[in-house]
């Protein structure tokens, strides 16, 4: 009897032992379990592919962060203006990706950084281009005669979507209010180009400050508009010429590719010449002749080819990107440090 029961502790603690190492050397295979296997290791993997993501996006900025670019005063050039840099927004960056579990280029985000100096920094200077880094170009067209040319001319630029910078002479707007409304209505902006169409090299300082406050006085009263920019007629001006404006708050701009359209040349010619001489930062002079009439269209579309934007004077001078970020500070590196720590 005494044997027997023995036997049967010792049969008991034998099974107990077995199904114990069955448990250690066989876990629960439930469905729950398996979920959970399941989840942990979607969670590694995406922790995984996050870290990747962000090496990824910050190696990228070696490729495509910019830093601003100051203006300056050039000893050949004149006034340059500044160029917005740009960086790449780690963080933005990242949540765009995320979804996607993938470094995707296009899925970039930006912030533009911006020059310490400005064009607006910089002493009274001519401009005769803009940065050399913005691929934009600047309509310049003075108008003091051509009347009948100037619905053409606005008809083909309403049609491109372009707009231009018109520079008036005063006692052009005095006699065609009209016609100086039609520009503006079109979106165009408004430049100051002397009262009598003067040489304004040859002019005393009180006749160029009249000469330009006159035609301020006029543009103000017919389209309630202050001009920020002025070119004088022909070319000609001294450095004096370019202080009395900047004393009216207005800078100086002249061009760099002519169309020389008022020599009437042809207007297949005419494009070409401007085609062959475009370049970043270009400013374009034109007049409402008739080869610009018909010549316009065609110009816009060669220099367009050339994946050049065009625009007004003020949007070409300014130091923001053609194509660039959203204008922002990007995050701070601590901000940065932070973010991550959390995902």
């Amino acid at each position: 009897m005494m044997f027997k029961t023995r036997f049967l502790q010792v049969l008991i603690g034998f099974i107990v032992v077995i199904v114990g190492f069955t448990a250690w050397s066989f876990p629960d295979t439930s469905e729950e379990t398996v979920d959970t296997w399941t989840e942990e290791a979607e969670d590694l993997q995406t922790e995984e592919s996050s870290e990747a993501i962000r090496e990824q996006i910050e190696e990228a900025r070696d490729e495509f962060d910019e830093p601003p670019v100051d203006a300056v005063v050039d000893d050949v050039w004149k006034g340059i203006p500044g160029y917005n840099g740009r960086v790449i927004d780690v963080r933005e960056s990242y949540e765009n990706m995320k979804e996607h579990e993938r470094y995707e280029e296009e899925l970039l985000v930006f912030h533009d950084t911006a020059p310490e100096v400005t064009y607006r920094d910089l002493p009274p200077t001519p401009f005769y281009r803009a940065n050399p880094n913005k691929e934009m170009v600047g309509f310049v067209i003075n108008v003091a005669w051509g009347n009948e040319h100037l619905p053409t001319i606005l008809n083909e630029l309403n049609e491109q979507d372009v707009q231009a910078t018109f520079f008036l002479e005063g006692s052009w707007v005095r006699d065609q209010p009209r016609l100086a409304r039609m520009i503006q209505e079109e979106g165009h902006e408004i430049g100051n180009h002397a009262y009598s169409h003067p040489d304004m090299a040859s002019l005393s300082a009180e006749e160029i400050k009249q000469e330009l406050e006159n035609t301020n006085e006029v543009i103000e009263a017919t389209l309630n508009e202050e001009p920020d920019w002025f070119t004088p007629p022909s070319g000609s001006f001294r450095h004096e010429v370019v202080e009395i404006a900047h004393e009216l708050d207005m800078y100086t701009v002249l061009w760099t590719v002519d169309t020389v359209d008022w020599q009437n040349p042809e207007p297949d010619a005419m494009v070409e010449r401007v085609a062959d001489n475009i370049h970043p930062g270009a400013t374009v002079l034109m007049h409402p002749t008739e080869p610009t009439a018909e010549g316009i269209g065609e110009m816009i579309e060669r220099i367009q080819r050339q994946d050049l934007e065009i625009g007004p004077i003020s949007s070409v001078m300014s130091e923001n990107r053609v194509t660039g970020g959203t204008s922002q500070a990007p995050a701070d590196e601590e901000e940065a440090d932070e973010y991550w720590s959390n995902e």
